[in-house]
This record gives structure tokens, C-alpha cells and sequence, in this order.
């Protein structure tokens, strides 16, 4: 085996907490990409990283993780199931055959909102056109689906991307959709949010703002389980 995957054998196997062992954790970490044509899609920068030190960090405390990864040049997390998908339709209908098997739901994807109504099969030329208007027409809310299918003891964690009042407009996203917290991240904050190696999160829960973090997405997403475990679960 590589190095990579021995060292990971090796914090997971001296991990001091253990407060996953026997849950099933799912995951959503990356992007969506709506393909206009062959060749352009709309998308959005999101490198999965963090999503990714999400699903590691659970594996360490021993969680079955699964990992549902929209395209992404990074590389998949060791000793999880990754299950890679295009667009927001195609993660919709691998995170709902997911869910209620799960345990805990983490939704640190970047899903995209809209679709393109009418794909072109052939590239789209330019010549002759001043102009280009594209259709677009709502994806599924996953989140708000995954809301109102919560089984009995079943965790939903959202993430919320905001560029103004990312506290308020969190709040309205966790009561609408039937969230336990939701990892709230400014992504006009300097060194955090998209493809940044850092990030700066808070955390809120229906009782209001649990904690504020700072660091390294694998420190984050660290002290974002702990946070879950001392707050919704029952092993300290």
C-alpha cells in the first residue's frame, strides 16, 4: 500500500475517539454541473475539500462513511465508498437511495439550483449571434427533500454558502428545511470557502449559534464532529 493510505490506517487505528463506531454517515462533498451543450456547463468552484475532510475525519471515529462527489480534481478520501456523479439529478437520486440507511447526513456539496431546460446534444456556435439566452429551470432541494423524509433519531447537517447575512439567512435555510445545524461558511472571507485549503465556519443549531471555528479544513472538520457529538449524541 501507498504511504498515503498507511498513514491514514494508522490515525484512524489510533484515533482517541471512537464516537462513530457503527454509524453510517453520508456524505455530499463538490460541485454539480448542469451541461448546457457538450463542451459548457454551468457550475461553481467547489473543490470538495471540505466535504472530503468531513468524511475522513468521521472514518477515523470509525463511521462506514459514504461519500456522494460531484467532479472534483481532488483525490477521493481513503476507506470511504465514493459514489461520483455530474449533476444535482443524479445526486438527488444517489442521496435519497442513500438516506435512509444513514444514520447521519452531512450536506457539505455546492448543489446548483437551476438546470438547463433543453440541453443541446451538438456545440452551440457562435457565428452569427450576438447574444445567447439559456433557459433554466429549478433542481430538486435536496436538502429540504431530505428535511421532510427524516426518520426517527436520524441527524441532517446542512452547509449554508453565503456572501450577506450568512447567520439570518442560514436560520430561515435550517427551520425551512428541517435541519439539525447547519456549518455556515462566509465565502467572501479572506482564506476560506471555495478551493481554499482553510475556512471559517459557524455552526448553528435551532438554539442559535453553537460554535465559531477557524483553521485548516481537516482541523474544521475535526472540531465540526465534536461539536455533533457533544451536542446530539449521546457518546462523550
Amino acid at each position: 500500500p501507498s504511504l498515503n493510505i498507511v498513514v491514514d490506517e494508522i490515525l484512524r487505528a489510533v484515533c482517541p475517539v471512537k464516537d462513530l463506531l457503527g454509524k453510517k454517515v453520508l456524505v455530499t462533498a463538490g460541485p454539480t454541473y448542469e451541461y448546457i451543450d457538450p463542451v459548457r456547463y454551468i457550475g461553481n468552484p467547489s473543490s470538495g475539500k471540505m466535504g472530503f475532510a468531513i468524511a475522513k475525519e468521521a472514518w477515523y471515529r470509525g463511521a462506514d462513511v459514504t461519500v456522494v462527489s460531484g467532479p472534483v480534481s481532488e483525490p477521493y478520501p481513503y476507506g470511504v465508498n465514493v459514489v461520483p456523479i455530474i449533476s444535482a439529478e443524479e445526486m438527488y437520486e444517489v442521496v435519497m437511495n442513500n438516506a435512509k440507511n444513514a444514520d447521519i447526513i452531512v450536506k457539505a456539496a455546492a448543489v446548483g439550483d437551476y438546470r438547463v431546460k433543453e440541453k443541446q446534444h451538438q456545440k452551440m456556435k457562435r457565428e452569427g449571434k450576438d447574444k445567447l439566452i439559456i433557459e433554466l429551470i429549478s433542481n430538486k432541494d435536496i436538502a429540504a427533500e431530505l428535511g421532510k423524509r427524516k426518520k426517527s433519531g436520524q441527524l441532517i447537517i446542512g452547509f449554508a454558502a453565503e456572501t450577506n447575512e450568512p447567520v439570518e439567512n442560514a436560520k430561515k435555510k435550517l427551520q425551512n428545511k428541517n435541519l439539525d445545524m447547519i456549518v455556515i461558511n462566509d465565502v467572501t472571507a479572506p482564506n476560506a470557502g471555495f478551493r481554499s485549503d482553510s475556512n471559517t465556519v459557524t455552526l448553528l443549531s435551532k438554539e442559535g449559534v453553537l460554535s465559531e471555528i477557524s483553521g485548516s479544513k481537516d482541523i474544521v472538520a475535526e472540531k465540526i464532529w465534536d461539536v455533533i457529538r457533544d451536542k446530539f449524541l449521546s457518546v462523550k
